[in-house]
């Protein structure tokens, strides 16, 4: 495993130095895309999943926090700029891939601030080792769209199946990444104004869509088959082992569902907890209220 720079020509960021961290899993090398700007302690930044998924829509935030930290922020593998072979995406491959890339990265406990769904892996490996000196979890979900709409996981599984299939799974995501229905979606719960939802915003996420196998890990986070937990006691359970500071950040207009698993996590002592404006894109949509929400937590030396 190693890491590389990436020429600028090819690597579209926020003004960082863009790398690749070569890494394996199951006898396949991936190319794993990361982005590195300002200096001091190390703070990695780790975007939600979805269909849209980069490292970009943590881009102003990193810009916020860079005069402060080292700011290293991600392209998960599968979206983003990474590699998006044509995987069974499951925990495991992201398990086995954050706890690496913190090895291989950083000499010492870090600073997280995890969004979404990303929020189980982070809690999981906090749990295993000592990895994080501090976690801010930023709109935290652990169950993927359609187990949310209630769908069983032998539907979950037969939509999976379908979006992987060479014909009918190009023309099904294709149908389901056209410009509408992702606005619809930002709208719906993922940013709480609707200006800020211009054509121009719309056209970036749906090239983000239109990479070569972007279908096969999408698929996998909105069957549920990223879901590294499977019911609510055992994330509150992973929040409770905890041994390291913790602040959750809530948005005012997080889908009901959400709501109420969020309600219960910041529920738990010491917890940390903030509600502000926004849902569950607040770390894009946002990004200088979070900063303000979260910035007593991740300067103070007692927490």
């Amino acid at each position: 495993m190693s890491t590389n720079l990436l020429s600028t020509s090819i690597a579209i960021g926020f003004g960082g130095v863009v790398q690749e961290y070569l890494w394996n899993w199951e006898n396949q090398q991936l190319r794993v895309v990361y982005e590195t700007l300002g200096k001091g302690s190390p703070l990695l930044l780790l975007p939600a999943f979805s269909s849209v998924s980069t490292r970009l829509e943590m881009g102003e935030l990193a810009k916020l926090l860079a005069p402060h930290f080292q700011v290293v922020a991600i392209d998960w593998p599968g979206f983003g700029q990474s590699s998006r072979p044509s995987l069974n995406y499951r925990p495991e491959i992201y398990q086995h891939f954050l706890e690496d890339f913190v090895k291989a990265v950083f000499n010492t406990p870090i600073t997280v601030v995890a969004a979404g769904h990303a929020t189980s892996y982070v809690l999981q490996l906090a749990v295993k080792s000592a990895a994080f000196s501090k976690i801010v979890l930023l709109a935290p979900t652990w169950r993927g769209p359609l187990p949310t709409m209630g769908a069983s996981q032998q539907i979950a599984g037969i939509v999976r199946e379908l979006v992987r299939s060479p014909i009918l799974g190009q023309a099904l995501y294709k149908l389901n990444t056209a410009p509408s229905l992702l606005s619809f979606m930002y709208r719906r719960h993922v940013f709480t104004d609707a200006a800020k939802i211009t054509p121009s915003f719309i056209e970036k996420k749906w090239q983000t869509t239109q990479q070569p196998g972007a279908r096969f890990a999408s698929a996998a986070f909105v069957t549920g088959n990223l879901d590294a937990i499977h019911a609510q006691s055992d994330f509150l359970e992973l929040v409770q082992s905890l041994t390291v500071p913790l602040m959750v950040v809530i948005g005012e207009s997080s889908p009901p569902k959400s709501r109420e698993e969020m309600n219960a996590l910041v529920a738990l002592p010491g917890v940390r907890s903030v509600v502000i404006p926004g849902s569950l894109g607040l770390h894009e949509e946002y990004p200088a209220v979070v900063l303000e929400a979260i910035q007593d937590f991740l300067f103070s030396s007692e927490n």
